[in-house]
């Protein structure tokens, strides 16, 4: 009966530690960005995006490392498993997985997430409002992509008429834009392509006002345009697309 009381007071005070974000150790290392914490929880980097080691089908998740899934993996167990980092929020602590949303750093102050996207293993992926890094992070990706570092050395720009044959990998596309169209939730950056294939960049209308403070309207701006984009590319109602959240997530080429 001792024994049992002891037992259960350890397990209530385990259990009601309070962790401090700010010094917190790294227990496992999920995939390039998303890791467990001592508490339990799980942290998902936000404003970057790594390729995938796991594909759903079927409604499960099959073991499937897309191109430089591994590296990343690698590089962030490399970073910070088993050590100790500080975890920075943004406007939104969790998403609807009940994951946390932070950015990583390192007790010598190295930026996990920034570091990710410096070696070309990781690319953009800000979502509003959690956009506090974005310019940072848009620099470390345009350096990367100079140096042709990871993602960016290993694979040419598509057109966009080829996206289709890449659907759920992270590509850059390139295309010009006939037009645009505004729906009830976001705004459609049509470009043009052949073969019934089409492909869209879409922008939900929790970015508009970024693209607002940079006098950019979207209805016309980009429309005649050559523009580059950045993602992961997927299939929604028998077109491909890219989200772009920001600005910075599409790249001006030129006019036509």
């Amino acid at each position: 009966m001792i024994k049992r009381f002891f037992l259960t007071l350890i397990l209530f005070c385990s259990c009601s530690q309070n962790y401090d974000y700010s010094h917190i150790k790294v227990t496992h290392v999920i995939d390039g960005d998303t890791v467990k914490l001592a508490d339990g929880k799980t942290l998902r980097y936000i404003g970057i995006d790594t390729p995938e080691t796991r594909i759903k089908q079927g409604g499960n998740f099959m073991y499937q490392p897309q191109p430089f899934a591994i590296e990343a993996k690698k590089l962030n167990e490399k970073l910070v498993l088993g050590k100790t980092v500080k975890i920075e929020f943004d406007v939104e602590k969790t998403d609807k997985y009940k994951r946390l949303l932070g950015y990583c750093f390192l007790e010598d102050g190295t930026f996990v997430n920034n570091e990710l996207l410096k070696q070309g293993l990781a690319v953009i992926y800000t979502h509003p409002p959690n956009i506090k890094f974005s310019d940072t992070f848009f620099t470390a990706q345009q350096k990367a992509r100079k140096e042709k570092k990871g993602l960016w050395g290993a694979y040419e720009t598509i057109n966009a008429e080829e996206s289709y044959l890449y659907v759920n990998q992270i590509r850059t596309v390139r295309g010009t834009v006939k037009g645009s169209r505004r729906t009830k939730k976001c705004t459609l950056l049509n470009l043009a392509v052949t073969n019934g294939k089409i492909f869209k960049v879409v922008i939900f209308e929790n970015s508009y006002k970024y693209f607002s403070e940079r006098d950019i309207n979207l209805s016309r701006f980009y429309t005649g345009k050559t523009i580059e984009v950045s993602g992961k590319i997927r299939r929604y109602n028998g077109s491909y697309e890219i989200i772009a959240n920001t600005p910075q997530d599409i790249i001006v080429l030129n006019a036509n």
